[in-house]
């Protein structure tokens, strides 16, 4: 007579083999005897720091302050850009890329405007859309016209607009328009002073002190022409490759008068135009291009700053930034365990140490300010939360202890959640760790919090609990908790792989049954993913 399943069961389980006279042992996990468990990461760092920006040159706030306080633009000039004079502009006109590599472009303008051909021949558009595609055909007196290009599109008593639907960005100047390969590049020809008019309110709020705002029109000129393209069509991008350059949409009346009131005034150091660097908050001091870039520019140099405390980004943080972020940002595959900071002699990082599992990276002050998003690189506070657990599913009603790692930070308290709301489980007053042992009956996250920051969150997969045994005609389980209907698969192990052997699905018990006659070898039974629980593996079998 058979014995009962539970009853058999529970018998393997206290004597660990299987009765001599069955025939079967038990086999342990492969590999087992070698391997060691590993661990499942996940981590938060909490940044804190001052500034925003690179730190180079006049810090905007900074210049907002000083022209608070009754200074000139002159004054105000000569104290972020040491050594340098006010001199005359050498050019009175660019060429701005307005458009890159566009399959059509439309122009279009709300008088009557003209276009020129490369051989000066002009030809005369009512008011309203002209489209150009790679062929440089476009509709004259209703009949599409090739003409030689590059082509010169010239405004009459309205400004030109580019863009599709039109109307679009409106310029002031001239287009031109050139085939780059199967493409088309549309380039604003402007005045020097007309293309400050579309930069300098993208960079400074124009309600600012007007002296502020001509510091702003100085340092924007001088940075425009240090930083032409040489050997191209154009000047000048508009994006943050040179400056962001709107066009008439951007220009405001305050900012205009402050660049008309230093029209063309540029700095000069030694007679050369100087790279008029500027950014929003230092955080207190300026830093040096030689610190900053690595090159030393006789005029940028470290100087105090004690109106940047108007930012509200002075000082910031803490920021929370996750392990997924830190190895998107730095293009990092591996898990990340923790961050060592080099500071320079301002405070400012110089270079991060980032490690991983794969061992450490080193990256560079700015590539960690880029990559981990973050405001500057005077970072003033690192702190690191960490969650840890093993790696792998916690198989039902069985322990998982995850270990929360809290440094830096005043305190940190450990949250579960499994289906509902996150409950506090363990905390910490001061930094440290916290080692946290549960027994798991559904699919569990843990979070660890420090303050108002929520940290990592680590997830522990569950499997339901796989019981195997064999009957007379096969093999028969059950499956804690049940979900019913969920396919089991009878797996044989062939060499190191295992290999499909049989299938069932389980009853609304949570039990199935495997009829098949068994040729000898290690067999175990896998249960699909199913209710948000991981797939199960029952124990090994191993029939003589």
């Amino acid at each position: 007579m058979r014995r009962p399943l539970l009853a058999l069961i529970g018998s393997i389980f206290r004597r660990g083999a299987f009765l001599g006279c069955v025939g079967l042992a038990l086999a342990a996990p492969l590999g087992a005897a070698s391997a060691t468990a590993a661990s499942v990461t996940s981590s938060t760092f909490l940044v804190s720091g001052r500034g925003w920006g690179h730190g180079v040159g006049m810090s905007q706030y900074g210049a907002l302050g000083f022209a608070n306080a009754g200074w000139m633009h002159e004054r105000i000039l000569a104290h972020f850009y040491s050594g340098t004079s006010l001199g005359p502009a050498p050019v009175a006109q660019v060429r701005v890329l307005v458009a890159e590599s566009k399959p059509a472009l439309t122009i279009s303008s709300k008088a009557p405007y003209r276009i020129r051909d490369v051989f000066g021949t002009t030809h005369f558009l009512p008011a309203g859309p002209l489209v150009l595609g790679p062929r440089l055909e476009p509709v004259l007196n209703g009949v599409p016209t090739p003409l030689a290009g590059p082509l010169v599109v010239l405004p009459g008593r309205a400004p030109l607009e580019l863009g599709q639907p039109a109307p679009g960005i409106g310029y002031r100047g001239r287009l031109e328009v050139a085939v780059a390969g199967a493409k088309l590049n549309a380039i604003n020809v402007v005045g020097l002073e007309d293309y400050l008019a579309g930069v300098v309110p993208r960079e400074m709020p124009a309600s600012w002190s007007v002296e502020a705002l001509k510091a702003q029109a100085v340092a924007a000129r001088s940075y425009a022409l240090a930083h032409r393209v040489r050997d191209r069509t154009f000047d000048l991008y508009a994006d943050v490759r040179s400056q962001v350059y709107g066009g008439i949409a951007s220009e405001d009346a305050r900012a205009t008068a402050a660049i008309r009131a230093t029209a063309g005034r540029v700095l000069l150091h030694g007679g050369t135009i100087v790279d008029a660097l500027f950014h929003s908050t230092s955080g207190g001091r300026t830093v040096s291009a030689a610190e900053a870039f690595g090159t030393a520019v006789p005029y940028l140099v470290g100087v105090a700053d004690p109106h940047s405390s108007l930012s509200p980004v002075n000082r910031w943080g803490p920021t929370a930034v996750t392990d997924a972020t830190v190895r998107k940002g730095l293009g990092i595959a591996s898990p990340v365990l923790g961050l060592q900071l080099v500071r320079a002699g301002s405070g400012r990082v110089r270079s991060g140490t980032v490690t991983t599992t794969a061992g450490p990276r080193i990256v560079t002050g700015g590539a960690l300010r880029t990559g981990l998003g973050l405001r500057s690189t005077w970072i003033t506070a690192l702190a690191s939360l960490t969650l840890t657990r093993p790696a792998g599913s916690v198989v039902y009603g069985r322990g998982v202890t995850v270990r929360a790692d809290a440094k830096g930070v005043g305190g940190a308290v450990l949250f579960q959640r499994s289906g509902g709301a996150w409950t506090q489980v363990a905390a910490r007053p001061a930094a440290g760790t916290i080692a946290f042992t549960t027994k798991v009956l559904a699919p569990t996250s843990f979070r660890l919090s420090a303050g108002a920051v929520a940290g990592p969150v680590l997830e522990v997969p569950v499997a339901p609990l796989v019981a195997l045994a064999p009957t007379e005609s096969g093999l028969e389980g059950t499956v804690t908790p049940a979900s019913p209907g969920t396919a089991v698969q009878l797996q044989f192990l062939e060499g190191d792989y295992w290999t499909p052997a049989g299938g069932s699905v389980l009853d609304d018990l949570g039990g199935f049954r495997i009829d098949a006659e068994l040729a000898p070898g290690t067999y175990r039974a896998r249960v699909a993913p199913a209710a948000g629980f991981a797939a199960g593996l029952s124990r090994q079998l191993r029939i003589e």
